[in-house]
């Protein structure tokens, strides 16, 4: 079967409206159920017992008192999980991960590689006594020297974390290169040549922090064992079935013995698709014979699961005095945290991908350090490696006198293109939304005030396509049941809803959409890399023509005709009539014909598992104004405009809430948000009041502009839509800080004393100041 489809342009019935959304009331009344709605008969509540230390090594682990306290019924240590049965699991566009590196995760057996690493867990009656259960267990370390620095942890004599590692394969391979860490290098041209044609040549160094995702629900599941030894999981996940495959692996399970049923999420962003909890859960149950339910607080939140890469990055670009590209030389260093597998290779991929420049090298490291397995955070590693080159693009610009978006005009890709890695650029309107952006109102409005500047960005992402599964039933009364395995984080089961009714030519109001667990549909990736929309989409759209051509021959049947003479209109007309074409004035509706199932065969369903290639780039730009108080270094946001091609924006106010959400943490990311751990390692800010995440205080109101360029791979043209929003935020703040103040940021967040510490050096007072 042909797996790449065309674009069909025509008049949309559906697409591009605005229905309500569907699950907004029981969301905001608590009729929806979230993971920690799940209360199991006979329930016991576990809580993990964690290390303080960044690394050290278990010598010796006492339960006997937390046994001993009334009400616990069990603990369990690294020493109780089986051998794994799959080293190695394929994870997609994922690349692999290894499965003894995610088990140890979950639980230390030998070593803790960063403070918050589990040790040990429980299991007793109610949350309070597992909690004063936890605090009972004695564990007695060795402790070792730690890292937390990824210029430290690639020098020669570094704390070495593992003594053999399985080198990291987020999206493409790394290689082994150090002992902390992993190499990725992309190249083309001669760069040694081209920054000698170059006219002018900037060079700067960066870091940026360790960020997290800040899901506002934390990490919840629940196991229950039958008796028959099927385990079964509720979970706050974005995709049910790596868990089930992970859980599989860690508890030496078969594929069919685990049923994970997806509950509502309250956020994910990339880190929840992976075990964390579960597999202590299910042994705990396992141990006690009954349902287990675990918890994480904030603090577990932020110090155990995954966050995304702090880094260093040196970037040196070049170009002619007429603005011409001609040289790039990047240097990257991401954190990957306790075990291999960061985002080094898309960060390093989305660098430059918008920029046709003809000498370049990307030398990429995945670098291992006493911090939390790094986890995919939208659209991971590209708003890292978007600051760094957009802040030296807008300083090349500024040298050349060109207008930065000028700029970029003159260097961007357009369709045809190659890209580093080989692939020609596919359809995508670059041209157009940098133009757009020049002609916007916001662009071209005057900028009055003292310490005020404008500052604009432009980014890239991949977007992904990936495995998804859709079932479709016809009812008799002509409404349809729609189930997918993609669990909703954004809105999807309206858009997919709103595909499905588009193909199938029916009322929206007859869709009724859901999300099935995984027994009760076909394998399907998580919902990550803004892959649902598109990926699930198309399942959806491949089904639906098979219902339509289900409905044909019963239509025949009932006509007593050739299959070949039935049509249906859905293309033309939007809606599903069925037509002879011998005889035009012989129609049947699709209710009807529904109504007619049981006579003419029976129900009418399809199924379809797709793997789409065609998943289309995405593009994005921002233009923000701030504000500078040189007194404080306070950054205030005055105006934020955010630009995106999406292809086809099936619910355009569902799109522009995904771009307003990427800005807004896009903002966090530029001003606030950062780890940091104390001169013992552990983490000093492991709360939402400490870990500072934006507020309705902190932002403005996010303009939106949605381009439309659609995407030859999918039949209604659609890309992705929920990744790339947060690359472009910290590099416009900081072109319009350096256009505001003159100081040029090079780290992440510019928080109130980056920024002072910058204006210090820069009027050559205070420069020996550091500010806490």
């Amino acid at each position: 079967m042909n797996m790449e489809p065309e674009y069909k342009p025509r008049q949309w019935r559906v697409l591009g409206t605005t229905p309500v959304r569907r699950d907004g009331i029981d969301k905001v009344t608590g009729q929806a159920k979230f993971g920690d709605d799940v209360h199991l008969p006979d329930m016991l509540h576990g809580k993990v017992v964690r290390s303080p230390h960044p690394h050290a090594r278990i010598k010796r682990i006492d339960i006997s008192k937390a046994m001993a306290l009334p009400g616990v019924k069990a603990v369990i240590t690294g020493a109780d999980f089986p051998p794994l049965n799959q080293a190695v699991v394929a994870a997609g566009e994922g690349g692999s991960v290894s499965m003894q590196d995610i088990a140890d995760n979950c639980i230390a057996k030998h070593t803790v590689f960063y403070d918050g690493h589990a040790v040990a867990a429980v299991a007793a009656e109610n949350p309070h006594v597992a909690e004063e259960a936890a605090a009972l267990v004695e564990v007695e370390y060795e402790i070792l020297p730690f890292i937390q620095d990824v210029r430290e942890a690639v020098k020669d004599g570094a704390v070495v974390l593992h003594d053999d590692y399985v080198p990291g394969a987020f999206l493409f391979p790394t290689q082994k290169a150090l002992p902390n860490a992993g190499r990725l290098q992309l190249a083309a041209g001669d760069v040694e040549q081209g920054f000698k044609d170059a006219d002018i040549v900037v060079e700067r160094e960066y870091t940026t922090a360790t960020v997290h995702q800040g899901y506002i629900e934390s990490h919840i599941t629940t196991c229950r064992w039958d008796s028959d030894q099927h385990l079964t999981v509720w979970t706050s996940t974005q995709g049910a079935f790596a868990i089930r495959d992970f859980l599989a692996s860690i508890l030496n399970l078969q594929l069919s013995q685990i049923r994970v049923i997806p509950m509502e999420i309250g956020g994910g962003f990339g880190g929840k698709d992976v075990v964390y909890l579960d597999p202590l859960a299910a042994l705990l149950a396992k141990k006690t014979g009954r349902p287990v339910k675990m918890a994480m607080t904030r603090a577990e939140v932020l110090k155990a699961t995954g966050p995304s890469s702090g880094t260093y990055c040196r970037v040196k670009i070049g170009c002619k005095k007429d603005g011409t590209l001609v040289a790039a030389d990047l240097y990257l260093l991401f954190e990957a945290g306790a075990y291999p597998g960061g985002p080094i290779a898309p960060g390093a991929l989305c660098a430059l991908t918008r920029y046709n420049i003809p000498n370049v090298v990307i030398d990429g490291y995945d670098v291992m350090l006493n911090k939390p397995k790094i986890k995919p955070y939208r659209a991971p590693g590209a708003t890292q490696a978007n600051f760094v080159v957009e802040t030296v693009i807008d300083e090349l610009a500024e040298k050349c006198g060109l207008d930065p978006i000028d700029f970029r005009l003159k260097n961007a890709t357009v369709a045809g293109d190659r890209l580093i890695i080989g692939m020609p650029v596919p359809p995508i309107g670059t041209v157009e939304m940098l133009q757009a952006v020049k002609k916007h109102p916001h662009y071209t409005a005057p900028l009055g005030g003292p310490n005020r500047g404008r500052g604009v960005s432009y980014a890239f992402w991949f977007g992904a396509g990936l495995t998804s599964s859709c079932e479709i039933h016809v009812n008799a009364d002509g409404t349809i049941n729609l189930a997918t395995g993609s669990a909703d984080l954004s809105g999807t089961r309206m858009t997919l809803a709103m595909q499905a009714a588009e193909a199938l030519g029916v009322p929206l109001s007859d869709i009724s959409s859901s999300v099935s667990d995984t027994d009760s549909i076909g394998y399907t990736f998580q919902s990550v890399g803004s892959r649902t929309t598109f990926a699930t989409g198309y399942a959806i759209i491949k089904a639906a023509q098979l219902v339509l051509e289900q409905m044909k021959k019963r239509v025949a049947m009932i006509w007593e005709v050739d299959v070949a003479d039935v049509d249906c209109t859905v293309e033309t007309a939007g809606v599903a009539d069925f037509v002879d074409r011998n005889d035009p004035h012989r129609r049947m509706h699709f209710k009807e014909v529904a109504a007619r199932m049981d006579e003419t065969g029976g129900p009418i369903s399809a199924d379809f598992t797709a793997n789409p290639h065609g998943v289309g780039f995405q593009i994005a730009a921002n233009i923000c104004d701030v504000e500078v108080d040189p007194e404080t270094g306070k950054v205030q946001i005055l105006r934020f405009t955010a630009f995106q091609d999406v292809g086809k924006a099936v619910h355009p106010d569902y799109v522009a809430g995904q771009m307003q959400g990427g800005a807004v943490q896009g903002l966090g990311w530029a001003l606030s948000e950062g780890y940091w751990y104390n001169k013992d390692g552990r983490l000093a800010n492991a709360s939402l009041l400490d870990y500072r995440m934006p507020t309705a205080l902190d932002v403005p109101m996010i303009d939106t502009v949605i381009l439309e360029t659609p995407n030859p791979g999918h039949p209604f043209g659609i890309r992705g839509a929920g990744e790339v929003p947060i690359v472009p935020p910290p590099a416009a703040v900081a072109n319009a800080i350096y256009n505001a103040v003159g100081v040029r940021m090079t780290t992440l967040p510019m928080a109130p004393g980056a920024v002072l510490e910058a204006l210090w050096a820069k009027e050559g007072k205070h420069a020996s100041v550091k500010v806490a």
